[in-house]
């Protein structure tokens, strides 16, 4: 069982920045895939940026040249970096610990979430 818990989300207006925290409850050297999924009100759940153990990563279009994924082993610490955020970027951003199945990330395990409201 790993247990994460997000930070850093708030209210920041257009163009400005944040940066999410997610600290695991175990080491997460082993975990194959730590990612940042989003989800804004009444829509999907997205995959937003992935890093893999060998520090492979992973954006969806929409946030690319803006977010940087990156993870610190020894912190057991994920982090998303948001530059020049827009409003299109509100959502409930969660941490998550994935598998990989073939090339498919399958999540096993969520964080609560942290809300992220950009102002026009």
């Amino acid at each position: 069982q790993v247990q994460l818990v997000e930070s850093g989300g708030g209210l920041v207006q257009s163009g400005g920045s944040l940066r999410l925290s997610c600290a695991a409850s175990t080491s997460i050297f082993s975990i194959n895939v730590m990612g940042w999924y989003r989800q804004a009100p009444g829509k999907q759940r997205e995959l937003v940026a992935d890093i893999t153990r060998g520090e492979s990563k992973n954006y969806v279009d929409s946030v690319k040249c803006r977010f940087t994924i990156s993870r610190d082993n020894a912190k057991n610490t994920v982090y998303l970096q948001m530059n020049s955020l827009k409003p299109e970027d509100t959502a409930v951003y969660y941490c998550a610990a994935l598998a990989l199945l073939g090339s498919e990330r399958i999540p096993r395990y969520w964080g609560q979430g942290t809300q992220v409201t950009v102002s026009s």
